[in-house]
């Protein structure tokens, strides 16, 4: 990746891509600073190419990820930074996505209705983003249940990739996860973390692959399993040893695990 990276430098709408594509990697070990500055100079170089909506992508894929790893004011900023810049309907699909993992609740439902009215027959919006973001909203507002109802919708296309690609990789498969988590149901919640494991080609360099680790101790922490739930711990921590030490959801993993007996 950084081969590619450094071919790509300078080549106008070829560069922006791989910074975004990198950063995703950075933030996947968990070096959010690096992972902070590759998105920049992606969203500057899609700017600097007249391209403001793949800008506007590059940026709002930042606030989701900032939003996943629980730095809640990093994540809105960059929502607002990103439909300033150009609000088109992937750009609020995302940060609708972004918004309801923060518990931003109105902002995150006002977009959905929007997206509903204007886009009756795109059918991806329909079947697989919708839900998603509906199940969203519902999680961090406390209903597990309701969630786990609206990602049925999306179940079949799980595994896809659909616009945007980069950007939505197994996020219903995510959010049934912690849907299950937030439900106490921790065998069901394993099942769906699994398959992350099980899909990396999918997967790739996407974030939520290596919290997806997390999601797992967890979840066998829930059912019991103190064997299984600490060494799924220690596989997180070994992706992430670079990690910057500040992020929110390695402090709160750290203090679960020290929890573990």
């Amino acid at each position: 990746m950084e081969q590619q990276v450094v071919w790509g430098a300078g080549k106008p709408g070829a560069e922006d891509p791989l910074f975004s594509a990198q950063s995703d990697t950075e933030a996947y070990y968990g070096r959010l600073t690096k992972a902070r500055d590759f998105s920049r100079t992606a969203v500057d170089s899609a700017v600097r190419a007249d391209s403001k909506e793949t800008a506007a992508l590059w940026q709002v894929n930042a606030a989701l990820r900032e939003a996943e790893f629980g730095n809640v004011a990093p994540a809105k900023q960059g929502v607002t930074a990103a439909l300033a810049l150009a609000p088109g309907r992937d750009v609020k699909v995302l940060a609708a996505l972004t918004l309801a993992r923060v518990g931003d609740t109105s902002r995150a439902k006002a977009i959905v209705a929007e997206l509903e009215k204007s886009n009756l027959l795109n059918t991806v919006l329909k079947l697989y983003w919708l839900p998603t973001l509906k199940a969203g909203i519902e999680l961090n507002g406390g209903n597990p249940a309701q969630a786990l109802v609206f990602l049925e919708a999306a179940a079949p296309y799980e595994l896809g990739e659909p616009p945007p690609t980069q950007e939505g990789t197994l996020y219903p498969v995510y959010l049934r996860g912690q849907a299950q988590l937030v439900a106490h149901n921790g065998t069901a919640a394993a099942a769906e973390f699994q398959k992350f494991l099980n899909h990396r080609g999918i997967v790739l360099n996407f974030p939520l692959g290596a919290l997806a680790h997390l999601g797992l101790a967890r979840a066998y922490a829930l059912s019991g399993d103190t064997a299984k739930s600490r060494t799924a711990y220690q596989d997180f921590f070994t992706l992430w040893k670079d990690a910057d030490p500040d992020i929110p959801i390695l402090k709160d993993a750290k203090e679960d695990y020290a929890k573990l007996k």
